[in-house]
């Protein structure tokens, strides 16, 4: 960037950052850029400024489309923000009659650590992919024919756009019109925008070709080739997350060592500003329809090459909201199965009958005969050929019939039981579960047999509940299904949970080390555990109307040595959902490294209002405990006074205490060292694991903490606030019952692990909406085919499948809650009628 346009880019950024009212040090914990990097640039002495940077500053400073636009016309010069060029063939390069395309990264622009990371997460994709595919039979017996043709010229851009081609020039006929599956990562890589739509109908086989895509593009991928990796674009909100920023927290969701820092960033950063992940953006109609348009506009200022997937008429009306197609992109479309297709495949998928006379002949043989015999007679469209003219519906009824000697496909031909499509794809769907749960998972080791009738349920309540007014979802995360719950009983947990915690703990230290007889213990306790479980539920409530009620898992551990500048995780920050009570950083975009003393700092003050609460709390709890002990309850201006006090003291110490130890904790945290990558089930051990090592150490420490620290508090408020007394007994039996019940009560209900093992393990398998061992129901069902792995969440096999279920849920919902108002007015009703039936007698 030439040093006229630095010293604009500095201006401008300054003016920004002025008009919003932040320090360069506010903006760089707003943005995640570091203090050092907004000073370079505010001095015009960062010379090649990265995209993501800026990106990051222009969200935190609240930037107007004018300031977008003046800050993108910097950077759209040819000596702009460097997108280096070359590969292994110079490709990228400006050739003779073409503009410049995005290029290869250059190995030697990019670090080798960030190079070195690159190639684990291709190793791990490519392996991950391959089990799906596995998992979904995708090659049993052989991959369906999907095939895919050039689409309607108006949803594409100019072809001369496609090909970079310079004004004037007239772009070639396109050679490939059509291919099939095998063929489309060639025809990507034929692309000089490196930019490609794939269309088609639901079912159509669109996130199948996006695995075969992913896995043929690995296959011939060199470095410092681009790592192609699917990203679920259904949950992307536009309007709140640039593409960036959001596909770096999918990243380090999915690799959590991608999490760790280099160059100021975190790794998952350092590979999307290297322009080493190729997004294959899978489901843009699955977002929330009042922002595909708008979806579509980011997308277009995204200017790497990307490949999307989409149904035909969800991005056709994004089209027209945003008035142009995805710049730069081919757009292809994906073809019918034809009745020669099914004939060919589904015989091939069943066992042979070998009975007498049968020569032979499968289930499927009848069948496809008759579907090809109408097809060639010109009688029209069977409604069995047209709903199983996709993949989806094919696999569907090769799963119910196909290995069920017992039912005969020839049931579908059936005119009457089944008069259109609709009514057969009604059918293949809701047969799928019952089939899929009445035969035995194909990995022996972890075998379980379910209720088909209960799994059914059991899936129904997790559809039901990733559909929401506003925004339908697909993933289903672990973490985030104890939030099914309603909020009444999501408070009411968390108050259980911690009352249960502090009674327990008050009344085990008060029987081992506490001054009290037997009986004023266990009144101490019952008094103590309910104000602990108010306190808690204070604090988990006013979590959830700042937006922060769900805890996403850890990605730190402890570590013996603190972490130094420039190192190790970020603070205490976090993006999306999230609280500091969880003890680290989710799995957003994380901040600069600071010193561990700003990283204490933080954490203190944040852990230090809730800590203040619970001693508040505690202290009204002893007061009644003391009241009762005399065998009544007084109400006079002097309890009410030394109550006043108590509350102020332990508040402090409380406060204090958690805060520091809190803080403490948060200075020697580093990222975890697990696998390149999670899958909910390892995610799920590790976050167990760490929660254990952290309860380890909490105990001890706030047991320290609230003993020699009450003491010392104590020491100075003596005089001022009268007449305190904090002795050694009574502060190491304080700080015990905060050691052990607040410790405990934490880990369960401030952490994504805890509140995992109260609401989806204890409280909903009570109530039945799920099995007691829901981790087991979650891993089966994905080994059965119903769920799929997408990283570290889960999702129904498809979109179809989940509204079906949901749909079926909500509707045995309604006819139960409508039977039992059935029985509930039985008998008002027959009390009301025998009046009027004796009157009818007289």
């Amino acid at each position: 960037m030439t040093s006229e346009r630095l010293v604009r880019l500095a201006s401008l950024l300054k003016l920004m950052r002025r008009r919003s009212g932040l320090t360069q040090e506010q903006l760089a914990a707003e943005s995640g850029v570091s203090e050092s990097t907004i000073r370079r640039l505010e001095s015009g002495r960062a010379p090649n400024p990265t995209l993501l940077s800026l990106e990051r500053l222009q969200d935190a400073l609240g930037a107007g489309p004018e300031d977008r636009k003046e800050l993108a016309e910097l950077l759209a010069s040819g000596d702009g923000v460097p997108a280096p060029d070359g590969g292994a063939d110079g490709a990228g390069a400006p050739q003779p009659g073409r503009l410049r395309s995005p290029a290869a990264p250059s190995e030697t622009l990019v670090r080798e650590e960030v190079l070195s990371a690159a190639r684990d997460v291709a190793l791990e994709i490519r392996r991950r992919w391959r089990l799906e595919e596995e998992r979904r039979r995708v090659h049993d017996p052989y991959p369906l024919p999907v095939r895919w043709r050039r689409t309607d010229p108006a949803l594409s851009d100019h072809e001369a756009n496609v090909e970079r081609l310079p004004p004037g020039a007239t772009a070639p006929d396109p050679a490939d019109l059509g291919g099939d599956l095998p063929t489309v990562a060639e025809f990507y890589r034929r692309r000089r925008s490196g930019r490609l739509v794939v269309l088609g109908r639901a079912g159509s086989g669109k996130s199948v070709l996006a695995i075969r895509f992913v896995q043929d593009f690995l296959e011939t991928r060199t470095a410092p080739d681009r790592v192609p990796v699917i990203f679920g674009i259904g949950s992307w909100d536009p309007t709140a997350r640039t593409l960036r920023a959001w596909m770096t927290e999918r990243l380090v969701r999915d690799h959590p060592h991608l999490a760790d820092r280099v160059a100021g960033t975190s790794m998952a950063g350092a590979l999307i500003e290297a322009d080493l992940v190729l997004p294959v953006l899978d489901g843009f109609d699955e977002i929330a329809e009042g922002l595909r348009g708008r979806a579509l506009e980011r997308l277009n200022e995204f200017s790497s090459p990307l490949v999307l997937t989409s149904r035909r008429e969800e991005f056709a009306e994004a089209v027209d909201a945003a008035g142009t197609p995805l710049v730069w992109a081919t757009v292809i479309e994906l073809a019918d199965l034809t009745v020669d297709d099914l004939a060919a495949y589904l015989p091939r998928t069943a066992r042979r009958s070998g009975g007498p006379g049968d020569h032979g002949r499968g289930v499927w043989d009848a069948v496809t005969e008759r579907l090809r015999d109408r097809s060639h007679d010109g009688g029209g469209t069977e409604p069995l050929a047209a709903a199983l003219r996709t993949p989806l519906m094919t696999a569907l009824a090769r799963t119910l019939y196909g290995e069920r000697t017992e039912t005969d496909p020839a049931e579908l031909l059936d005119a009457q039981a089944f008069p259109d499509e609709s009514s057969i794809e009604e059918h293949l769907l809701a047969g799928f579960v019952p089939a899929v749960y009445r035969r035995r998972t194909p990995d022996a080791e972890h075998a379980r047999d379910w209720d088909p009738d209960r799994a059914e349920q059991w899936l129904g309540y997790l559809a039901h509940h990733l559909a929401h007014p506003d925004r339908e979802r697909q993933d289903l995360a672990w973490w985030e299904i104890g939030d099914f719950l309603p909020r009444r009983q999501r408070v009411l947990s968390v108050a259980l949970t911690a009352a249960l915690c502090a009674a327990l703990s008050a009344w085990l230290v008060g029987l081992l080390i506490g001054p009290l007889p037997l009986w004023p213990t266990l009144l101490e306790g019952a008094l103590m555990g309910p104000a602990a479980g108010l306190a808690f539920a204070a604090v988990y409530g006013v979590m959830i109307a700042w937006g922060g009620g769900t805890l996403e898992p850890m990605h730190v551990r402890l570590r013996l040595r603190p972490r130094m500048p420039g190192s190790g995780t970020g603070g205490d920050h976090r993006r999306g959902a999230g609280s500091p009570w969880e003890g680290s950083p989710g799995a957003g975009v994380r901040p600069p490294a600071r010193a561990p003393l700003r990283v204490f700092t933080a954490r203190f003050g944040a852990v230090m209002a809730g800590g203040f609460v619970m001693g508040a709390g505690c202290a009204c709890a002893l007061a009644v405990e003391r009241q009762l002990a005399y065998g009544a309850l007084v109400l006079s201006l002097a309890v009410l006074e030394g109550a006043a006090v108590n509350m102020l003291v332990f508040g402090l110490i409380f406060g204090a205490g958690t805060g520091l130890v809190f803080g403490l904790l948060a200075a020697f945290e580093a990222p975890l060292d697990m696998a390149s990558a999670a899958d909910p089930m390892s995610l799920l051990a590790a976050n167990r694991a760490t929660v254990r090592r952290q309860l380890v150490a909490l105990v001890p420490l706030l047991v320290l903490s609230v003993a020699f620290g009450g003491g010392l508090i104590v020491a100075l408020l003596d005089g001022i606030l009268g007449e305190l007394n904090w002795d050694a007994r009574d502060g190491l039996y304080v700080g015990a019952v905060v050691g052990l019940g607040g410790g405990t009560a934490y880990a369960l209900s401030f952490t994504a692990w805890g509140r995992w093992v109260v609401r989806a393990r204890l409280w909903l398998p009570m109530t039945g909406k799920l099995p007691w061992d829901t981790a087991a129901f979650l891993d089966d069902a994905h080994r059965r085919g119903v769920l799929r792995q997408a990283g570290a969440v889960y999702q129904f096999r498809h979109v179809r499948l989940q509204h079906h279920l949901g749909r079926t849920y909500r509707r045995r919902q309604a006819q139960r809650s409508h039977r039992w108002a059935s029985v509930a007015a039985a008998p008002g009703a027959a009390a009301g009628a025998a009046p009027g039936a004796a009157a009818d007698r007289g």
